[in-house]
């Protein structure tokens, strides 16, 4: 293992999260170890523990910090002008951050965490149910009820937008139609 310089222990920490993130996206987080990110960080295993206590951690980390990222987008997309408007903008944010921050995206969306203890698995859930709460809430000021149905509304337009960045980004060869129609439809 090369030696990386000394930095400071923030610094340190974001090389762990880069490094951890691109190996979570590229193998999955149940196929990488602390000692694989220590090892491509360049620094030892015990030094990485100084910084997290676990590869889960760090996966929970980086979920909580897509999830805001995304959170704030999808606040600021939910302000101003009618209902129609506000989806429609909500909708194109939701693309536009999956497409602008795949590996982001991937960690907070799309890949599994099997072995993720209670604590970590609340952790992630919470953070991701802040996003899907500023869509819900739309939903239930146009509707003006929190039922069901209200949910269910949400609840598909969600799994709507993630349907299109999940195949955006996994079926580039699909004969997609011009990307920017396809989102704003």
């Amino acid at each position: 293992m090369a030696r990386s310089k000394t930095l400071r222990p923030a610094d340190r920490r974001e090389q762990i999260l880069q490094h951890a993130q691109r190996l979570f996206v590229a193998d999955g987080i149940q196929h990488v170890s602390t000692r694989q990110i220590a090892q491509a960080v360049g620094i030892s295993q015990p030094s990485l523990y100084a910084h997290f206590k676990s590869r889960d951690a760090i996966a929970v980390e980086l979920s909580e910090r897509a999830f805001a990222l995304f959170s704030g987008r999808m606040a600021l997309a939910a302000v101003g002008g009618n209902a129609i408007e506000r989806l429609h903008r909500m909708g194109t944010e939701y693309v536009a951050f999956g497409l602008e921050h795949t590996a982001a995206y991937r960690v907070a969306f799309m890949l599994e965490r099997p072995n993720a203890d209670i604590a970590d698995h609340d952790a992630v859930h919470k953070a991701g149910m802040g996003s899907f709460q500023i869509l819900h809430d739309l939903f239930r000021e146009v509707r003006g009820i929190d039922d069901d149905e209200t949910a269910a509304r949400a609840q598909s337009t969600w799994a709507s937008m993630h349907g299109l960045v999940a195949l955006l980004l996994a079926r580039e060869e699909f004969p997609w139609v011009d990307r920017a129609m396809l989102i704003r439809l």
